[in-house]
């Protein structure tokens, strides 16, 4: 096989709570990419579909994670990439994950699956820190795994695979405005109260023990953030009215996802998730002007795909 064509899902990281260690995976929206080898060494982004990115490698996400997994292979031959981007850069649902683990995902199918998905979300980390502006794995980690993941650590990498609830679904808010992961941890504190450090890692306990449980009541009551959320919402116009609308309509939970400035809510069933979303479509333009797409998203239990 010399060539493929694979799906890079969108993803939702925090998760209320769990700052720069929890995720979970989306369903139906991410990238397409097609790898392909070629006689000539090296990495080359051949196409770019959707928005406006760099063709050079080492100025790609896609590309630098790709370089990092090329320098740890000893081949006579190299790769090509085309990205057919479906995930707004700066929208807070993964975008910048969804390449880098594209890349790498698709480079090991046709060696042979020669890494596991732990070493490849390690060479992931090299091409998200180049949006970032730092290393970390919550929004690589269920792009990789599907499902819920917890980044217990990244040096070493290790990454838990959270269990989640059947009727679990996500309906996510994006307007259409762009904050880069970069600015958005500008105005995170350096310091944090140790009530409010307390509440946090009780919260991520009952979470992750309530995705074990199946117990939908703690999951609601433990979708709350007191670290994160009140710095990062004002960078997001109309954020606390979006969040009751809803709450109102019947969601678990709201928070940020990711850096924002997307909304994610989680809700009991795919009925309420699509009630949240009729809702938002109702109340969201009569509160702003500002152009948005909402998305209603089973759990992804697989990740990234072969197409």
């Amino acid at each position: 096989m010399n060539e493929i064509k694979i799906f890079s899902p969108a993803t939702v990281a925090n998760v209320a709570c769990g700052f720069d260690v929890l995720g979970f995976c989306l369903d139906n929206v991410g990238d397409d990419m097609v790898i392909r080898k070629v006689d000539k060494k090296g990495i080359k982004i051949t196409h770019i579909e959707g928005f406006d990115l760099p063709y050079e490698a080492e100025k790609n996400v896609a590309g630098v994670s790709a370089l990092a997994m090329y320098d740890a292979i000893n081949v006579d031959f190299g790769f090509e990439i085309e990205i057919y981007k479906n995930i707004k850069p700066g929208s807070g649902i993964g975008s910048s994950a969804a390449s880098a683990v594209g890349s790498v995902f698709g480079m090991n199918e046709l060696l042979g699956r020669p890494f596991n998905k732990t070493e490849l979300t390690q060479f992931a980390i090299k091409g998200e820190a180049l949006a970032s502006k730092c290393e970390h794995a919550d929004n690589l980690a269920p792009a990789m795994f599907g499902g819920f993941t917890l980044v217990k650590g990244i040096k070493p990498l290790q990454i838990l695979e959270i269990p989640s609830p059947e009727d679990l679904y996500a309906t996510i808010i994006h307007p259409q405005i762009e904050i880069k992961t970069s600015e958005s941890r500008a105005v995170l504190p350096q310091d944090v109260s140790l009530s409010d450090a307390i509440t946090q890692w009780s919260n991520v306990g009952s979470l992750i023990h309530a995705l074990h449980t199946s117990d939908y009541d703690l999951i609601k009551d433990s979708l709350h953030d007191v670290i994160i959320e009140p710095h990062r919402s004002k960078l997001i116009p109309h954020y606390n009215e979006v969040k009751q609308i809803m709450l109102e309509a019947g969601a678990l939970g709201a928070c940020i996802s990711g850096s924002g400035p997307s909304i994610f809510s989680l809700c009991k069933g795919e009925e309420i998730a699509n009630n949240v979303a009729q809702a938002l479509k109702k109340a969201y333009s009569l509160i702003t002007d500002i152009e948005f797409d909402i998305h209603v998203s089973k759990i992804n239990t697989k990740g990234v795909k072969i197409c």
